[in-house]
Parts: structure tokens; C-alpha cells; sequence
């Protein structure tokens, strides 16, 4: 079992998903949303960089997967948006984690079978695959469904290597 770190990159709130997986099973660890408050972007820069540094710290994930910016009809928050997901996987690269991105068509083809799904077909598949009963904020369902597509994707190619499920390659 892998201990994976998702995290749905955000300038005002970011999600957070621990699973631990074998990449057939997951379960879930804990996750939430790193909620930032009105001061400078560059402070809540560092505030996303102290609360993943501290979920590394607390839980010690493998690795971590992240979603990928896409592209913005507004160029200011995509940059933002892109700050905020570099302060998380500077947090990562510190403590040694592997990093790995994914697309949102990508996580929500692995989560729910269609790249095209809607936030509730996410939150639901997520509750659905982890075996939760509790709603779900959105960006929390997203953070889980980042770690639960990056337990399927390294799955996927470890069988493909020919090593076995949950092996090392």
C-alpha cells in the first residue's frame, strides 16, 4: 500500500486528499481544504506551503500528484492559480516526495470513466470508490480524486512493466 498526497491547487482555497492504495483498493487517510484568509497573496503563498509541509510531515506520503493548470479565460488567475500549485510541490520537493500531474480530463477519466464529468459525478465516485459517507466539499473531492487517479495511472503502468500490483518497478 502507497501512501498518495492529492492536492486541487487553489490561491483562496486548495484541497488535500490522503489515500493509501495498492492501486486496486484505496482508503482514506484524511482531507480537507487549506481555507486562506484575506492577507497578501504572497502570505497565503506560504500559508499553502506551511499546512502541505505539515500534512507531509504528519501523515509521510510516497509521493504526491497534483492537478495541472489549465488554461484561463482570465490570465491573472491562471497565474495565481499556477503560484499556488508551485508553493505545494515546492513543500513536496523539500521532503523528498515524488511529483506527479495530472490533467482535469485525465482525473476525471480515472475517476468516474468520462472526461467530460461534472464536480458532483466527481464528488460522488470519490465518496463511492473510498467507501465514505460524508459530503464532500468540492476542492476536497478533487484533492482525493487527484490521488485516486494517480493510484489507477501508477497501477496501470506497473502491470504494463510486468511488475505486479502495488510492487515496485
Amino acid at each position: 500500500m502507497r501512501r498518495i498526497l492529492g492536492i486541487d491547487p487553489g490561491s483562496r482555497v486548495t484541497g488535500y486528499g490522503i489515500i493509501q492504495s495498492d492501486g486496486i483498493r484505496s482508503r482514506h487517510v484524511v482531507s480537507g481544504c487549506i481555507r486562506l484568509g484575506g492577507e497578501d497573496f504572497p502570505m497565503r503563498l506560504g500559508e499553502i506551503y506551511r499546512q502541505v509541509a505539515g500534512l507531509i510531515a504528519e501523515y509521510t506520503p510516497e509521493m504526491l500528484a497534483i492537478e495541472r493548470v489549465f488554461v484561463a479565460r482570465n490570465p491573472s488567475s491562471a497565474l495565481k492559480l499556477g503560484q499556488a500549485r508551485g508553493a505545494a510541490i515546492c513543500a513536496a520537493v523539500v521532503a523528498g516526495l515524488a511529483v506527479s500531474e495530472y490533467t482535469p480530463r485525465m482525473i476525471k477519466q480515472s475517476v468516474v470513466g468520462t472526461g467530460s464529468a461534472d464536480k458532483e459525478q466527481v464528488q460522488h465516485m470519490v465518496r463511492r470508490l473510498l467507501g465514505l459517507q460524508e459530503k464532500l466539499a468540492a476542492d476536497q473531492a478533487d484533492a482525493l480524486a487527484v490521488a485516486i487517479s494517480h493510484a489507477h495511472s501508477s497501477s496501470a503502468r506497473l502491470r504494463a512493466n510486468g511488475n505486479p500490483v502495488g510492487g515496485r518497478p
